[in-house]
């Protein structure tokens, strides 16, 4: 009797996360599988798959446009999530602040990080309209010329990296719950030394505040991988290629030239890059990152001092 009750709770709760386990096959686990395979094809959508082995990850190492993804994505991610980290909680300690009507500021500035990608990037193309746009309508009341923005090659990624800032208040909320997790006692204490605001928020605030920086900056090295909406609704890669971002690129292969194997595999190389960079920050992370509970010798095998050691005789036992 107990078995038949244990098999009806087991088959009840497969019963109850069945939609949870058909999406997961159907919609992430075969369309991974599938994809791998399509990346050893030539397969063009409308004429059968041809298997031509590794011909597709050889044809990236001479694909100028592969390189060229390759370089605006890193530039990209290496600006834009340092500057995301740096304001998103620079803006929290501001709003983490005891004053009258907080909470709406902080709902205001939240509200951009909810907003539809087209229509931010509709919103942009506004913005940085180099005849009618907000910017350089403000600059041509001092008398500067504004630059191109988005027309120009040297300001074109430049101009998509300061529209990031635009989504800081998500990760702003997730810095501000970790700012009101910091003990109050530790203030408290360093008021008590004596310690200033700048050196508080060095020796307290900063390194309490690690776990959620780690966790932001592998969220932000991911998404950042991962842009595309901007690109296509705003420049489509150019101008000359200039912010081609890799998804980009992919989009491209995959639905307007339609080389679907190519883009499979370009899609595995994605995979496997901000695998690595994940791997390699989470390596890194132990140097830098502070846990509550952490020392800062744990998990090392404490030394002894060679006074204690030379006290030691035979046996072990002390002298």
């Amino acid at each position: 009797m107990t078995g038949k009750w244990a098999r009806s709770k087991h088959l009840t709760g497969y019963l109850f996360i069945s939609p949870w386990l058909i999406g997961l096959l159907v919609f992430t686990l075969f369309p991974l599988v599938y994809s791998f395979v399509l990346s050893f094809t030539d397969w063009n959508i409308l004429e059968k798959a041809n298997f031509v082995g590794f011909s597709n990850y050889d044809k990236m190492a001479h694909d100028e446009n592969f390189w060229a993804a390759i370089r605006v994505t890193f530039i990209y991610s290496a600006v834009s999530v340092p500057l995301g980290i740096i304001f998103g909680v620079l803006l929290a300690i501001l709003l983490n602040q005891k004053l009258p009507g907080i909470r709406l500021f902080r709902t205001i500035f939240y509200l951009p990080a909810v907003v539809s990608g087209v229509a931010v990037s509709m919103l942009w193309l506004w913005v940085f309209d180099p005849n009618y746009g907000i910017i350089n309508t403000f600059l041509s009341w001092f008398g500067i010329t504004g630059p191109q923005w988005l027309s120009d090659t040297k300001t074109a990624l430049g101009s998509l990296i300061l529209m990031s800032l635009w989504s800081i208040g998500g990760a702003m909320v997730i810095y501000l719950a970790g700012l009101q997790g910091i003990s109050r006692e530790l203030y408290e204490a360093a008021d008590v030394d004596g310690a200033t605001t700048v050196r508080k928020f060095w020796n307290i605030t900063i390194p309490m505040l690690t776990p959620t920086i780690f966790f932001n900056l592998i969220m932000g090295i991911i998404n950042s991988f991962q842009v595309f909406t901007q690109a296509l609704v705003m420049t489509k890669g150019g101008p000359g290629n200039s912010t081609l971002f890799y998804v980009l690129y992919l989009y491209q292969n995959a639905f307007q030239f339609f080389k679907m194997g190519y883009a499979s595999a370009l899609g595995w190389v994605l995979f496997i890059i901000i695998m690595i960079l994940v791997l390699v920050l989470f390596h890194t992370s132990g140097r830098w990152v502070y846990y509550g509970g952490d020392t800062p010798d744990a998990g090392k095998k404490p030394k002894r001092s060679k006074q204690a050691a030379g006290r030691r005789g035979k046996g072990g036992e002390t002298v």
